[in-house]
């Protein structure tokens, strides 16, 4: 089957359904379809929370359905070939979408088999992950069952959406530990592909000085790569700098995964792909390079920031200005910054909310420090932005 679009989204989560909003709210007579093989729309900000025991998973749960704005309509199927030459998109279910004007927005794709023993360990010994609704239960159940031993909280050698978050949760199991007596028992690993803390200095600054007030252990350069479950091992490759990788095992108690990550197979297979699978985008305009009807947001995009809803929150309003602008025969006049915003949440009560740019300079929206941990900017982690993303960003109002 065939059939026309205006304007074609590929991808019903964040950055989809804003853009759908925001669209739909400009145009008179919108001719918008959001494709989106999900019945599910989740808020995964507070999945950090989920983990540690601060908040309900299913408060983080909506229908599809519902997040669809007026205007827009849904097509419950999945995306597997771009014809950007053609401007057609063709789908598993065997349609071939035709549109004007397309924006690719599908998320990140979690690949959780490139860590090996992975996929059958999660949920079950000790091994779990804040990035699954389906397992982000068993990161609390560990949590409260550990009573000594050592607690590995990993970091991946890719890009990871909110690239906070696996420090988020390291934070809160250091805190649950110590409330819960058992602080001197265990030893908390924070075992990370990257090189530091945080790459912004003015936050990175803080964050080490935490690590050192707080007794946390950092290995950093490690990325892991399987996990032996029977024996409570996890093994890392170490690859410091001028030194030749090597084979680094710990055995854990809890162990705490971040899954590698990548654009999603169709995404990388396709014409709209850079070099590295990502949709290639000017930095500025969000206008993909190569095909002129085509935009590009959130965090399959090539855009050099991190890959947060925040950071949603400002691209969709500079691609909306712009594709409407081109719509109408205009030049392109919104520019994207890099913006994006990382709430550290650093214990119960207590966060550090990093804002900043492509140039990593802070761009904070307080009149305060908001490199020092504060409960109400934990308040507003917990309460505000989620109501804020459900009410604001979703119906193209913030």
């Amino acid at each position: 089957m065939q059939r026309h679009h205006k304007i074609l989204i590929v991808g019903g989560g964040t950055g989809g359904i804003t853009v759908a909003a925001r669209l739909a709210r400009a145009l008179k007579a919108p001719d918008i379809a959001i494709l989106e093989p999900s019945d599910r729309h989740y808020y995964q900000p507070l999945w950090t929370l989920v983990g540690g025991g601060a908040a309900t998973k299913e408060s983080t749960l909506r229908r599809e359905a519902d997040v669809i704005p007026p205007g827009a309509t849904w097509i419950r199927d999945s995306a597997v070939e771009f014809l950007p030459e053609q401007s057609v998109v063709k789908t598993a279910g065997g349609h071939s979408l035709h549109y004007d004007y397309l924006v690719v927005a599908p998320g990140i794709q979690l690949d959780w088999a490139k860590v090996e023993g992975l996929p059958a360990a999660l949920g079950r010994d000790g091994v779990c992950s804040n990035y699954s609704y389906d397992t982000v239960d068993s990161t609390w159940r560990f949590l409260r069952e550990m009573r000594r031993g050592r607690a590995i909280f990993t970091t991946p050698n890719t890009p990871v959406k909110c690239g906070g978050a696996p420090q988020k949760i390291m934070w809160l199991a250091e805190h649950h530990f110590r409330r819960a007596g058992v602080r001197g028992a265990v030893e908390v690993v924070f075992a990370s592909a990257g090189a530091k803390m945080f790459a912004v200095k003015k936050y990175g600054d803080v964050l080490d000085r935490l690590v050192r007030e707080r007794d946390v252990v950092t290995r950093f350069h490690h990325n892991l790569v399987a996990v032996r479950p029977q024996s409570r091992e996890a093994v890392f490759v170490r690859s410091e700098p001028g030194s030749r990788p090597e084979e680094v095992v710990m055995n854990y108690e809890l162990l705490h995964v971040t899954p590698p990550m990548s654009a999603p197979d169709f995404i990388k297979r396709s014409a709209l792909a850079d070099g590295a699978g990502w949709v290639e985008v000017d930095k500025q305009t969000l206008q993909h390079r190569r095909f002129p009807n085509v935009y590009g947001l959130g965090d399959a995009s090539s855009l050099p920031t991190s890959k947060t809803g925040a950071a949603i929150r400002k691209q969709a309003p500079v691609l909306v200005t712009n594709l409407l602008a081109q719509m109408s025969g205009q030049p392109a006049s919104a520019v994207y910054d890099g913006y994006t915003s990382c709430p550290l949440v650093t214990g119960y009560g207590r966060l550090i909310l990093a804002e900043f740019d492509y140039a990593g300079k802070p761009c904070e929206t307080f009149p305060f420090d908001q490199s020092k941990e504060r409960r109400s900017m934990y308040l507003l982690k917990k309460y505000a932005l989620p109501q804020m993303y459900w009410h604001g960003m979703l119906r193209g109002r913030a």
